[in-house]
């Protein structure tokens, strides 16, 4: 349980509810340039593969071609996927966790999802509203 300290709101809880959930889409968006990072490795290891089987198929000069053009090329300006990731974490990522961590600890002096915790405590009782927002976290 993560319970709501005495004297705070409904609306406060809703509001760092809300920055809680902003934060678990970036947490998403973190893992898809994760794994945009590694699918875009894999297709140049696949790539230096096909080249080498171009070239074993006697066709030399045209992956000769396609290595210079192709073969450890920044997916962006200056930037290798790795850079992306990195530049991600410490220019957004972190900045945006730590926001909300601290937003969480001075309005509930907690970082835990009291919110969501007195959903869970709801629902389980049987005293949601079915609204798509969910229940009302005073009710």
């Amino acid at each position: 349980m993560h319970p709501r300290p005495d004297g705070v709101d409904d609306a406060t809880v809703e509001a760092v509810g809300k920055l809680s959930a902003a934060f678990e889409v970036i947490e998403n968006a973190r893992g898809m340039l994760y794994a945009f990072h590694r699918m875009s490795g894999e297709a140049d290891l696949a790539l230096q593969d096909a080249l080498s089987s171009l070239r074993a198929a006697g066709h030399t000069a045209l992956a000769d071609e396609v290595d210079e053009v192709l073969v450890g090329r920044d997916v962006v300006r200056d930037m290798w996927t790795f850079q992306i990731v990195e530049a991600y974490d410490e220019q957004y990522h972190r900045v945006f966790r730590d926001v909300n961590a601290a937003v969480a600890d001075r309005l509930l002096g907690t970082r835990g999802h009291v919110f969501e915790s007195e959903m869970k405590t709801q629902e389980q009782r049987g005293e949601h509203d079915g609204s798509p927002d969910g229940p009302d976290p005073g009710d």
